[in-house]
């Protein structure tokens, strides 16, 4: 491997699926190393299993990574289209001695691992055509080409969160590098692709620490430099359990169209095994110049959803009422295309923000709350709201639209004169105050309600409450 002045780390999904958290997760550690240094964040596609690889979810590792900011440098490598380069390397080491042909047939194997089993030995290969040279028997039968590692001493791994880990030699069997049709193995693939690409550092999920030790011995018996391995442990649900679909183990997209925002997840996902001293609140730049292997802590994280809530309210709040505004648009065009937002609907939605925002978790919590923005005239009113239109309401709410009429359109004024009407008419402010929000909202939860109709304007706030004495 050639000298690099700077890291060199990649993210390498399998699009056998979606994005998931833990890749998410990964991939954020390794764009967050890169851009600490000034190194490269390179993104390589390992799409050697033809049969569950799918232009699907190439797109949905994309689309996740472009929307959590994640961007990469270059352009992606696809591991399946290098499949000549690592047959290449293959037999390199089989023309050093370093890997040997094995023609024993899938029924021998099988043989082997029963016998194995019935000894109560370890099941691995068993080394029969290491030393052995084909005959006249073996011409143009099928083979595999093997790696001939070491047997006997040890594998050592240095895992910067790991430690050092080891491995017996004995236990490591020669493993295959070329299939009998010829394709190369994954473990073949992955060596051969860091190397070339001057990957200088290793940084993937804990499930991947044997991987290492095997992928180590064909970095030696190239004479390759070994990377920087981390293998970080896993995310477990909040009881403790391997993560799954019930936990919260959904495509990054999937909490995109829940409402939670990048930066948000960036934080969470961040926090999800590496800490910086009693920090919770880490927005990217300060994680960019923050960041570093040695606070990748070695117990499995729990993922917790109310802490992503939590997070992300706090990243809505913060953020500017235009920007935020657009993050709503984008979603509700996703999930309810039939929606439009004209100049008007956008502009109630920008200056409603700092009603909305407090009272809100996530995209999808705000839009509910200010569904009531984007109707023209009285929103239909859910059951609550109409139990509050009563009889005597409807005919108190066109004296209060005639009243109100009269006032400067701005929260304190409207406050005022809504006193005042509710003292002439010998009745409490919150005997109209009620009926009044469910005009305008069709709820009786809302925002303050003269707020609420600051944001509405005046022409169309009349036209709502004047809507319910007809």
């Amino acid at each position: 491997m050639t000298e690099n002045p700077k890291p060199v780390l990649r993210f390498a999904p399998s699009p056998t699926g979606f994005l998931h958290i833990g890749g998410a997760r990964t991939a954020l550690f390794n764009w967050l190393y890169a851009r600490h240094t000034g190194g490269k964040f390179l993104l390589r596609i390992e799409d050697t299993d033809r049969e569950r690889s799918t232009p699907e979810a190439v797109a949905a590792i994309f689309n996740g990574m472009t929307w959590m900011g994640l961007d990469w440098d270059g352009e992606p490598t696809f591991q399946f289209a290098r499949a000549e380069r690592h047959r290449e390397v293959a037999e390199q080491l089989l023309a050093q001695g370093r890997a040997y042909r094995c023609y024993a047939t899938p029924q021998e194997l099988e043989q082997m691992r029963t016998e194995q089993k019935a000894k109560g030995l370890s099941v691995r290969y068993d080394g029969r055509w290491r030393d052995r040279s084909p005959g006249p028997e073996q011409a143009n039968m099928p083979f595999v080409v093997r790696i001939k590692g070491p047997q006997t001493g040890e594998t050592v791994v240095h895992d910067v969160v790991q430690g050092t880990v080891r491995w017996s030699n004995d236990q490591l069997d020669d493993m295959v590098l070329l299939r009998s049709d010829g394709n190369p193995t994954y473990m073949l693939a992955v060596v051969v692709d860091d190397f070339d690409m001057s990957v200088t550092h290793v940084i993937r999920g804990a499930d991947h620490l044997n991987n290492a030790a095997r992928q180590l011995q064909i970095i030696q018996a190239m004479g390759w430099s070994i990377p920087v391995y981390g293998h970080v442990p896993l995310i477990h649900g909040a009881d403790g359990a391997k993560l799954s679909k019930r936990h919260g183990a959904l495509a990054v997209e999937a909490y995109r169209d829940m409402g939670y925002l990048p930066e948000a997840m960036r934080n969470y996902l961040l926090r999800l095994g590496w800490s910086h001293g009693d920090e919770e609140i880490i927005p990217t730049e300060k994680a960019i110049d923050w960041f570093n292997l040695d606070g990748i802590g070695r117990s499995a994280a729990r993922f917790d959803l109310k802490k992503l809530d939590s997070l992300n309210a706090h990243y809505m709040r913060d953020m500017y009422d235009g920007a935020l505004a657009d993050e709503a648009v984008a979603l509700a065009n996703r999930v309810h295309p039939g929606r439009t937002f004209d100049e008007v609907r956008r502009a109630r939605l920008t200056a409603a923000m700092p009603l909305l925002k407090p009272r809100a978790k996530t995209l999808v919590e705000l839009l509910e709350k200010a569904d009531f923005l984007f109707t023209d005239g009285a929103p239909p009113a859910d059951k609550a709201a109409q139990a509050a239109l009563t009889g005597e309401a409807k005919l108190l709410l066109p004296k209060l639209a005639a009243a109100l009429d009269g006032s400067d359109w701005d929260t304190a004024s409207l406050e005022a004169r809504a006193r005042a009407f509710a003292e002439a008419e010998g009745v409490k402010l919150g005997d109209i105050a009620q009926p009044l929000r469910a005009a305008l909202t069709g709820r009786t939860a809302s925002p303050p309600v003269f707020d609420v109709m600051a944001v509405l304007g005046r022409e169309e706030s009349l036209t709502r409450i004047r809507a319910q004495g007809e």
